[in-house]
């Protein structure tokens, strides 16, 4: 080949089963299962059999996945490799910034150890001497006189 790029898709596009079918013939490969594998991207027959799905890595042309924004489940078979990001809870988010801290630049380290400090010499919800926080700043003359 020259180097050229001769298909660049944006979005995954569903094929026609004679298409699909025709290209099968041309690159001299079988469609087996219900798939043709093109490497980088697979065709998967629809449940009706009526058409192609487009499946890559990052995107796929069947309504599961254009309907609900996420991988769908022809890549999670297809492209298993390719993992979601899970949520962390704070226990795991606070592990990897430590490993992580070492990474920083100096000032910065020293400030999250400086805010870590202070917090662990000062727990929240263990001091009396403060009040609780007032979402409006109330007039005491005005709240004696209503109740």
């Amino acid at each position: 080949m020259s180097g050229r790029i001769l298909v660049q898709m944006q979005t995954p596009v569903t094929q026609k089963s004679e298409a699909v079918e025709a290209l099968a013939a041309y690159l001299n490969k079988t469609i087996e299962a219900g798939v043709l594998d093109l490497g980088a991207a697979k065709l998967v027959k629809s449940n009706k059999g009526d058409a192609f799905y487009t499946v890559t890595a990052k995107a796929c042309s069947c309504p599961a996945a254009f309907y609900h924004h996420g991988p769908c489940k022809h890549q999670r078979k297809y492209f298993p490799e390719v993992k979601t990001i899970r949520a962390m809870n704070m226990a795991g988010t606070l592990e990897q910034a430590d490993k992580n801290l070492s990474k920083m630049p100096y000032q910065y380290q020293r400030m999250v150890k400086a805010a870590r400090e202070a917090a662990e010499s000062e727990p929240l919800g263990l001091r009396g001497d403060h009040k609780p926080f007032k979402p409006f700043i109330e007039d005491e003359a005005k709240a004696a006189e209503v109740a």
